[in-house]
């Protein structure tokens, strides 16, 4: 039987002490550049593969991270997820997906499995608002992040971190975008209640319409759940009104998909009679054909911004109190407001 190459071993052949080769394989900073890709060369050479077991034990850790989202359907949280699974693996971790479907059961029965793993902390995208599990954990102690949605209960604010966009300034710019192109009446569609990231972009498309001197008008306010199905039912709703709204503000992608199709099944035509925006800029939306104007964040900066957080705190480099990162949202404009008919410039009208 082949004899299992050892830390000894690797030592012995770069002539380097047991704890170099130990920072070395495990990524740590306390070592020349030099003599790391030294020390892993050779361990590749010699076909080394650590017991991960044992070095749990010795590091009390697992060098493993769950990951909770919502759901892998959308696009959105792929983005984000190729950005946290690139990351923890530059920083020598390993992820365990969870897709919980946004029931708070799932996630429960998710999140004591992967506590049973042994995980080193979890990072989560799927927080309701008022999150059980997520107050469980921050009570204990455990180590976690979260990102895109976020519980506003005063202690997981002050015993968590967080990392998302500014969803409030999102909403505010989609809407003005709107008003700007001549639109009174807008419909929003917004996203759960329970979910952070829905309440804070309808938020902020009121706030434009109070900025600009336009009536809140409650039966232009309706509630979805991010799908597209309620996106084209609530399309529908304002369709059939006697006085509807001649622009329509999605809180996410999806939803606008679901709002555009209903437009396109009454014949009525985007944008010259229908104004739609969405928000998340996934992939499909800059497809021809569709060319949503939408309301663009950096999915995969949020996914790598939320494990380096999370890793500092497991790692012991982070002291005091918890943070927040919030990104800048950004207005894409592509053709389903009207802008490119109106003839504006983009350094004109809209800066």
């Amino acid at each position: 039987m082949e004899k299992k190459v050892t830390i000894k071993d690797i030592a012995k052949i770069a002539n380097v002490s047991h704890t170099t080769v130990s920072r070395a394989l495990n990524n740590q900073s306390r070592i020349r550049n030099e003599t790391k890709e030294k020390i892993l060369s050779i361990a590749k050479e010699l076909n080394y593969r650590p017991n991960f077991i044992a070095r749990s034990l010795v590091m009390k850790r697992t060098k493993t991270l769950g990951l909770v989202i919502t759901t892998i359907a959308n696009p959105f949280y792929t983005e984000l997820a190729q950005g946290i699974e690139a990351t923890a693996r530059r920083l020598g971790y390993n992820i365990i997906l969870c897709s919980t479907q946004s029931d708070l059961g799932t996630e429960k029965l998710y999140v004591d499995m992967l506590r049973s793993k042994g995980v080193d902390g979890i990072i989560f995208t799927s927080a309701h608002m008022g999150d059980p599990n997520i107050l469980e954990l921050a009570e204990e102690g455990f180590p976690i992040v979260l990102v895109n949605r976020r519980t506003y209960h005063p202690m997981v604010k002050e015993k968590v971190d967080y990392v998302g966009i500014d969803n409030i300034q999102g909403g505010f710019l989609a809407v003005e975008h709107l008003i700007k192109l001549g639109h009174q009446r807008v419909g929003i569609i917004g996203g759960s209640s329970e979910s952070s990231v829905g309440f804070e972009r309808l938020e902020g498309g009121k706030r434009a319409l109070v900025a600009y001197g336009l009536e809140q008008i409650d039966d232009y306010f309706l509630e979805g759940d991010f799908l597209k199905e309620s996106g084209y039912r609530g399309g529908m709703r304002f369709i059939k009104m006697a006085e509807p709204p001649t622009a329509i503000f999605a809180t996410n992608d999806y939803m606008a998909l679901g709002t555009y199709q209903a437009v396109v099944e009454e014949g009525l035509k985007v944008p010259e009679e229908i104004a739609i925006v969405g928000f998340n800029d996934i992939e499909f939306t800059a497809m021809k054909g569709i060319e949503l104007t939408t309301i663009g964040q950096k999915k995969y900066e949020m996914g790598a911004l939320s494990v380096e957080s999370l890793v500092a705190k497991i790692e012991g480099r982070k002291a005091g109190p918890t943070g927040e990162i919030i990104l800048k949202p950004e207005l894409i404009i592509r053709k389903t407001c009207g802008f490119h008919l109106k003839g504006y410039q983009r350094n004109g009208l809209m800066d």
